[in-house]
């Protein structure tokens, strides 16, 4: 039951705490407790970041590569 909540949870979560922990090579869920205690102290002033980084990771292969050929018309 508890793996399922977590899994929601991870998917819901945009993965933002995951690539975090990854790239700085720490357990994932020190990264959610860190945003968690962030959250009491800076009164959640670091949502906005936190959905920012959401919408940078969820695009990132459209910013690496901007100028990337597309084979057709259609494709975005």
């Amino acid at each position: 039951m508890i793996d399922r909540i977590k899994t929601l949870f991870e998917r819901q979560a945009f993965g933002v705490c995951a690539w975090w922990a990854q790239k700085l090579n720490v357990k994932t869920e020190q990264v959610r407790l860190s945003f968690i205690y962030l959250s009491f102290v800076t009164a959640g002033l670091h949502v906005v970041p936190y959905l920012i980084m959401a919408f940078i990771l969820h695009h990132k292969e459209r910013i690496k590569q901007p100028l990337r050929r597309r084979s057709t018309v259609w494709e975005l």
